[in-house]
């Protein structure tokens, strides 16, 4: 079929029209998807991707909330923050039919009080946060426990990483409470045992806890699971602790902003990355466990037996997973300000 000089004219404007229309604004943790993947994406789907990074939840959050849940296609909140972003009425529900990978992911993962059948949120990645040690420098058996960080000999030594719920776990553990607590009276006594652990904080991290590590600045403290496994490929003197009080663990998940300008887009990507041979690129090059079991399966046995990315039933058992606090996240946000100011 022969095409008038118009009428090529119009169909490439058409095809352009649609190929500007084919995105994907992605809204992510920093260093928290597997290099090339989006490339990948792009080139099966034609789905160009707009990709940009935050630092904590708090951040992904409130910028989320100010913009009522517009601006991105997809964000990857931890646990905790499903329910209350889902009440906040910023975020999509998702549709299962049009996720045909969805059967790889495991049970024990799925249909969570945070988020009863999944309606708003499809796991990602799953880890914790414990403690990090530079053996070369601390021998590890000495450190076993959160409360071992409270030892005055560590003051202006330790990193804590930059996140609220995660520094409270510590204190709140070291105390015998949940990480959960709602209960006022807990959580000021977690908050009064914090103000006698900042003499020795060094540096609060958000980004990469590992980098501090690995630099020589710090040789003792808080940090994620997969950051050990990262920051092991450059220093193997860099060692995880499961402490004794338990470990903080937490889940991440796709979801869709409640704004989000293409959805379909945003399914066809949670999809794909829930495919095994994308899962486990995850889990090899970040670190974290994966919730896909068929994933897990494509993995080699030293990563399947590596317990810092797949915790022990008993460390899982000592820890406890984060949930929504509903209005005690004020009380907490409120400490955590004085705490970061002196006060």
């Amino acid at each position: 079929m022969k095409f008038t000089a118009l009428a090529a004219v119009v169909l490439m404007a058409a095809t352009g029209a649609v190929q500007a229309e084919e995105k994907l604004v992605v809204y992510n943790w920093s260093e928290y998807i597997p290099e090339g993947v989006l490339d990948d994406f792009t080139r099966e789907t034609g789905i160009e991707v707009e990709y940009s990074t935050y630092e904590n939840n708090e951040v992904m959050y409130s910028k989320l909330k100010l913009q009522k849940g517009k601006g991105y296609d997809i964000v990857v909140p931890s646990t905790y923050l499903v329910s209350l972003m889902r009440d906040d009425g910023l975020l999509h529900e998702i549709d299962h039919a049009k996720l045909a990978n969805i059967g790889n992911l495991s049970p024990d993962l799925m249909d969570k009080p945070y988020d009863p059948g999944n309606r708003y949120s499809i796991p990602y990645l799953w880890g914790s946060t414990g403690i990090g040690v530079n053996a070369k420098e601390i021998d590890p058996a000495t450190i076993t426990k959160w409360a071992d960080l409270w030892d005055p000999k560590w003051q202006g030594k330790l990193l804590l990483t930059d996140d609220v719920r995660e520094v409270f776990h510590m204190a709140l553990k070291k105390n015998g409470f949940s990480t959960n607590t709602t209960n006022p009276d807990e959580i000021r006594i977690a908050y009064e045992d914090l103000q006698k652990l900042m003499p020795n904080v060094l540096v609060f991290n958000a980004d990469a806890p590992r980098e501090p590590f690995l630099a020589g600045d710090v040789n003792l403290g808080m940090i994620w699971s997969g950051e050990v496994i990262m920051a092991q490929e450059e220093n193997p003197d860099i060692q995880y602790i499961y402490p004794a009080e338990g470990a903080g663990f937490w889940v991440d998940s796709f979801a869709i902003p409640a704004g989000a300008e293409n959805v379909d887009n945003a399914h066809r990507f949670i999809d794909y990355m829930l495919r095994p041979d994308v899962a486990a690129r995850a889990v090899e090059e970040l670190g974290y466990s994966t919730p896909n079991a068929a994933a897990k399966e494509l993995l080699s046995d030293e990563i399947r037996n590596n317990p810092v990315i797949f915790p022990s039933a008993e460390s899982i058992q000592a820890g406890e997973f984060q949930q929504d606090l509903g209005e005690a996240v004020e009380i907490y946000n409120g400490y955590w300000e004085k705490l970061k100011t002196g006060q």
